[in-house]
C-alpha cells in the first residue's frame, strides 16, 4: 500500500516510482531486526538502562529544536539526521517514556493516589510535552500525554485529580488552539471543510473524495484516482484513505479488525500478567497504539480534525515503524514470559 499510495508521487518528484517503496522495504528490514531482538532480550534487564535513555531523549528534543541540527520539513522541527537519513527523536521519547511510567508504577504502586508525587510527575509530563509542542508536534505529544495518564490513572489515582486534570487540559488544549491560527482553521475546516475546500479543508475533502465512492470492494489495486495529485503525501497520513478506496470497505474492516485483534491481545495479556512490570509495559504500549491508530482513522474518516498522526504499521516513515516494531517485539516477549497465563483467543 506505501508503493500504491507513492508511486504517482514519488514519480513526480524523484523520477523514480519506487523511491519510496524502496524505502520503506530498508525501513521494514531495520524494524524486523529491532522486533527480532526485543522479542527475545528479557525485558526486566531494560530497567537499567531506561532512566539513561529518558535523559538522552529530553537532550534529543532540546537539540532538534536547534537550527542546524533540527531538521524542517513542512513547517515543523521534528527531526534530526542529513537529508533522508533522519530519525524523529519524539518516537524515541513515546516508547521510552512508557517504560519509565511502567517502572515507576511497578515499584511504587498507588503513588500516584498522593499529592506530591502526582504533581511532580505531572510537572515532568507537561516539560516533556512542552519540548515536542515547540517543534510544533501536536499529535505526537497529544498521544503521549493521554497513555501516560491513562497509565497513570491505572495506577489509582484519585477522582478529584481526575477531574482536575481534564479540566485543566481542556483550557490548555483550548489555549494552545487560540495561539495557532492553523490549529483553529483546523477546528474550523472539521465542522465545515467546505468553508475553505482549497485550504484548511483540502485534505479532508479529498480524503472523504477518496473514501465515499469505493464501495464494498473499491477501485482495486493500484487504482487510485486521489493519489494523483489531489491527496497530498498519501502515502504517510491518509494512507488508509487510499486503502479504502482501492481495497473498499472490505479492505477497511479487515485493517480495523487486525488492530483490534493487536490490541485485544495486548490488553488480555496485561490483565493476565502476574509481574508489574511487565503488566504496565504492554498496557502503556497498547494504549498507545490503540488512540494513535483510533485517531488516525478518525482523522481521515472525518470524524476528528486533522492533525499529523500516522497509522502505525502502514504510513511510510522509518522512525514510526522501527519504534512501533521496537514495541510490538517487547510486547511479544512479555507474552511468550511465564508471567503471563496461558489463553486461547
Amino acid at each position: 500500500m506505501v508503493y500504491s499510495s507513492s508511486m504517482i508521487w514519488s514519480n513526480y518528484i524523484y523520477n523514480n516510482k519506487y523511491h519510496y517503496l524502496i524505502r520503506q522495504l530498508i525501513f521494514t528490514f531495520l524494524s524486523l531486526i529491532f522486533f527480532v531482538f526485543f522479542s527475545n532480550y528479557d525485558y526486566k534487564k531494560l530497567t537499567k538502562f531506561i532512566n539513561p535513555l529518558l535523559i538522552i531523549s529530553v537532550v534529543l528534543l532540546v537539540l532538534v529544536l536547534i537550527p542546524g541540527i533540527g531538521m524542517q520539513k513542512n513547517g515543523a522541527r521534528s527531526w534530526i539526521g542529513i537529508n533522508d537519513l533522519s530519525f524523529q527523536p519524539s518516537e524515541i521519547t513515546k516508547i521510552v517514556l512508557i517504560l519509565f511510567t511502567a517502572k515507576f508504577c511497578a515499584r511504587n504502586e498507588g503513588e500516584f493516589a498522593k499529592t506530591k508525587s502526582l504533581i511532580l510527575y505531572t510537572i515532568f509530563l507537561l516539560l516533556i510535552f512542552g519540548l515536542i509542542m515547540l517543534e510544533p508536534d501536536f499529535g505526537s505529544g497529544f498521544i503521549l500525554v493521554i497513555t501516560i495518564l491513562i497509565m497513570m490513572y491505572k495506577d489509582l489515582i484519585k477522582h478529584k485529580f481526575i477531574i482536575i486534570g481534564v479540566v485543566l487540559a481542556l483550557a490548555a488544549i483550548t489555549v494552545l488552539i487560540i495561539i495557532a491560527p492553523y490549529r483553529m482553521d483546523r477546528i474550523n475546516s472539521y465542522i465545515n471543510p467546505w468553508s475553505d475546500p482549497l485550504g484548511s479543508g483540502f485534505q479532508i475533502i479529498q480524503s472523504l473524495f477518496s473514501i465515499s465512492p469505493s464501495g464494498l470492494f473499491g477501485t482495486g489495486l493500484f487504482k487510485s484516482r486521489q493519489k494523483f495529485f489531489f491527496l497530498p503525501e498519501p502515502q504517510t497520513d491518509f494512507i488508509f484513505a487510499i486503502i479504502i478506496e482501492e481495497l473498499g470497505l472490505i479492505g477497511g474492516i479487515i485493517i480495523i479488525l487486525i488492530f483490534f485483534y493487536i490490541i485485544f491481545t495486548g490488553y488480555r495479556a496485561a490483565i493476565t500478567n502476574s509481574d508489574p512490570f511487565g503488566k504496565n509495559i504492554i498496557f502503556g504500549f497498547t494504549t498507545l497504539l490503540f488512540i494513535q491508530s483510533f485517531i488516525n482513522m478518525g482523522v481521515v474518516t472525518g470524524l476528528l480534525p486533522v492533525t499529523g498522526v500516522t497509522l502505525p504499521f502502514l504510513s511510510y516513515g522509518g522512525s514510526s515503524l522501527i519504534i512501533t516494531m521496537s514495541m510490538m517485539g517487547i510486547n511479544l516477549n512479555i507474552l511468550k514470559s511465564k508471567a503471563v497465563m496461558p489463553y486461547l483467543f
